[in-house]
């Protein structure tokens, strides 16, 4: 932080303070990056670049900050998903599922699903990818709302249709599992 620090003023025209704005949202940020990504050191360096970007922008401020911050994330990790693919570099998209896989055969199985969620994701509209992760964050609809700059009583509706957008490409993909 003390090189962001130097470069910037610690605290904004309005009064709001980078350092509590970092400390509050940082790991938060890290981990919605971090879920699509699978590389928890560019996650990291990704969240920087929301919070430099926030920093530099000169419109939000106040109550837009907290849904901009996640909006940011969210286009930043796809942007990297994107970059990965282009580069044919597939990571794991979760962490781990229920249940971790204990042989070679179901580690390759469990491989090749996270593979085709990324697919899936990659050719989903950006809206419908972001709330779906937004939603896997455990983020509530009042924040997923301000994330994607929409009404509160719109989020269930455009989550169920991601969920149906996410389905059908998956379906048509590689079938019913």
């Amino acid at each position: 932080m003390n090189a962001i620090n130097m470069t910037l003023p610690r605290e904004m025209e309005d009064g709001t303070d980078l350092d509590d704005l970092f400390r509050a949202h940082y790991g938060r940020i890290t981990r919605v990056i971090g879920r699509v990504i699978q590389d928890q050191a560019r996650a990291e360096e990704l969240a920087v670049e929301v919070f430099l970007k926030w920093s530099r922008k000169s419109g939000v401020r106040g109550e837009q900050t907290q849904g901009w911050l996640y909006r940011t994330a969210v286009r930043e990790a796809l942007d990297e998903l994107r970059r990965y693919s282009r580069r044919s570099r597939f990571e794991r998209l979760f962490a781990s599922f229920r249940q971790a896989p204990r042989t070679p055969e179901e580690l390759q199985v469990s491989d090749s699903e996270q593979q085709n969620v990324r697919r899936v994701f990659g050719v989903l509209r950006r809206r419908d990818t972001a709330i779906l992760l937004l939603w896997g964050e455990g983020m509530s609809y009042q924040e997923m709302a301000s994330a994607l700059e929409v009404k509160p009583s719109y989020v269930g509706s455009l989550l169920s249709r991601a969920q149906d957008a996410f389905r059908k490409e998956y379906v048509s993909r590689y079938g019913e599992r």
